[in-house]
């Protein structure tokens, strides 16, 4: 096969309507927009939203709460979801999301407490809670703060 003759699939193509071309074509005179209006004219297309000059609905209703944009997304989990590794394994975010425990990193991941601990892990995240430190370093490893 050679470049000249590759092409689309069969209907993967559509010839575009030529409107405004004259009566004939069946798109002439208004050129399928109607009569008039504010869509029939140049440059007339309507922003997202809005409703013709009432207030629109998305400032109509009532705003509750503060959203800060500045936020971090920590991914939380808890001391007993590292059961799955191997004594002596390095636990990481890649070897997290690996095994399925958390989907993504996003901006860190934190150790919590809950659960217990019985394996000897080298662990390396983002940030511990107090009592999910004491539990790693009481199994034998170690909380290392990336």
């Amino acid at each position: 096969m050679n470049l000249h003759e590759l092409s689309p699939a069969e209907g993967a193509t559509k010839a575009s309507r030529r409107i405004g071309r004259g009566h004939g074509s069946g798109w002439g005179k208004t050129a399928g927009k109607g009569h008039k209006g504010q869509k029939a004219r140049s440059g007339g297309s309507i922003r997202p939203g809005f409703e013709g000059g009432q207030m629109p609905l998305q400032r109509r209703i009532p705003k509750r709460g503060f959203n800060n944009i500045f936020a971090k997304k920590i991914v939380a989990i808890n001391v007993s979801a590292l059961e799955v590794f191997e004594d002596g394994a390095e636990v990481t975010a890649e070897a997290l999301i690996e095994k399925g425990i958390v989907k993504n990193e996003y901006d860190g991941i934190k150790i919590l407490g809950n659960g217990n601990l019985t394996k000897k892990l080298t662990v390396k995240v983002a940030a511990y809670s107090e009592s999910a430190k004491q539990k790693i370093e009481a199994a034998g490893g170690k909380a290392e703060v990336i």
